[in-house]
Order: C-alpha cells, then structure tokens, then sequence
C-alpha cells in the first residue's frame, strides 16, 4: 500500500510541475484568435479559437507551439453589432488530449447581422518577462450570405488594449487577393511610428531579421499596408518590448497584439 501511495503521490507532483511549466511557457508565446468562417448566417454557429504559439523564428511563424494552460488570466470577448460584449470564457473548451496539445474554443451562436469583433486579452510573467498581449478577429452575420450587411461595430477604432493593430477597412467583406491589409498600430491609445509589423500568411516562412516581402514599418501615423496575392489566412503580429517597466517579479515587459485576417480568394464587395 505505502508503495503505491508513494507512486500516486510522485504522479500528482509530476502533473503539478507540468501545468506550472506549461503556464509559465505559455507567457513566453503570441496569442491569436480564429473564427472558424469569417461569413455565417444569423441564427447559425460560429466557432471561436484561442490559440497559443508564434514562437519560432524571432515570433513570426504562425505555428502552434503549446496551449495556455488554464484561460484564469485571459479575456475571450464577442463585441456585437448591436454593442452587447459577450464574455466566451465560460463557454471555452480545451480540445487537446495533453496540457501542450490543442486549444481552446468557443460556440457562438450570434443573433444580430453586421460585423462582430473577437477580442482577447492576456497578461502573464515567464523567466523574469511580463507578457501584455491581445488578439483580434473579426466575421459577418448576415440574414442573406449573398447580401452580407455592411455595418456593426467600429472596426476603425481602438478598443483599448495597451498594443493594439486596428484594421483600417472593412476586415470581412473589403477584404480579398490584391487588397490592402490596411492596419494602424497604437500604444496606449497613441499612434505608433517607425514600428515593425509582419504580415504572416499561414504555411510560409518569413526570412530572417526582416523579410520586406511580408513586414512593413509604420508611417508617422502609425499605420502600414499588405496586399496578399492568395486566399488564405494571415496573422498581422507586432511587439514592442519596455525595459524599463520593471516589478517585483519581473524585469521587463513585452507587449504583443496580433489580427488574423481571413482573407478570401474573391473579395466579398465585389460579388
């Protein structure tokens, strides 16, 4: 019995150690989020998911590298076209078998037309780091998927978050091949100049250092432009790293806001 009761013990602590790692990993890493169509019909369901990772290659990859272990410290919002924020966290699953694997992902069923905003947020500390981080997506719903209304909320203003990308055109239905990804980054509510931004469409591989074909540096007034040639989906990421903002168990703070951009292989306003 005392033999067993030891290896139950160790198996505890193990399982312990690992959700403690896997945590202060997590804050190492970008958050996004994903719909899973950026078009549904009023009355329908959308998926919602968080996904964890961007790590590699200086975090510019678009890869999974992990899941954020519990969402505790997360915020998981839909900002509807008729004002109503909806918190998802309640309604969030984790889809993965093991603490790295999979994410997490809400069902939404929205009731009003217009575009709606998928706004998410995380703060974190890992190896003497604070990681601030946020994440945007945007979908439409439509009573009609062949005549998708054109209003709902303020794409082109800030919502708040300290790092934030704010897209600069209709991200759904002005969206397409040949088009400008048009964003503008702010800190603290404030226009960001001179800041890198990587444009990265899922499955390729940005060079290193800095890739001219997909990043940009912002003008005075903060904004930059990308014109995807394909279909597809594409993270917008940018960071911005404050030394001097230091605390008791931190010594520094990286800020990071990323907005995926379900780009279609023919542009919605067009049809």
């Amino acid at each position: 019995m005392s033999h067993w009761h030891d290896v139950r013990s160790t198996l505890v602590m193990l399982v312990v150690l690992l959700g403690t790692w896997c945590s202060r990993l997590s804050s190492a890493h970008d958050t996004w989020v994903q719909t899973s169509t950026s078009l549904v019909r009023t009355g329908d369901h959308v998926h919602v998911d968080l996904f964890l990772g961007n790590h590699g290659n200086d975090h510019r990859d678009f890869k999974l590298a992990g899941k954020l272990a519990s969402l505790s410290d997360a915020t998981l919002d839909i900002l509807g076209p008729d004002g109503r924020r909806i918190d998802l966290v309640p309604e969030s699953v984790d889809v993965g078998y093991t603490p790295k694997e999979g994410f997490w992902s809400a069902r939404f069923v929205p009731g009003a037309a217009g575009l709606h905003c998928v706004a998410h947020t995380r703060v974190g500390t890992h190896l003497g780091k604070r990681g601030i981080k946020s994440g945007k997506a945007y979908f439409v719903a439509a009573e009609r998927l062949d005549a998708p209304a054109t209003e709902g909320v303020a794409h082109a203003e800030p919502l708040g978050h300290p790092l934030e990308i704010v897209p600069q055109f209709q991200p759904v239905l002005e969206s397409g091949p040949g088009r400008p990804i048009d964003v503008q980054v702010v800190f603290r509510g404030q226009p960001l100049r001179d800041q890198r931004v990587s444009f990265i469409p899922r499955g390729v591989t940005l060079a290193a250092d800095f890739d001219p074909a997909f990043e940009r540096r912002t003008d005075a007034s903060g904004r930059c432009r990308f014109e995807p040639r394909d279909g597809g989906l594409v993270l917008v990421v940018t960071h911005l790293e404050m030394p001097e903002e230091r605390g008791v168990d931190f010594e520094r703070t990286v800020y990071a806001a990323t907005l995926v951009i379900d780009v279609p292989q023919r542009c919605r306003c067009c049809e």
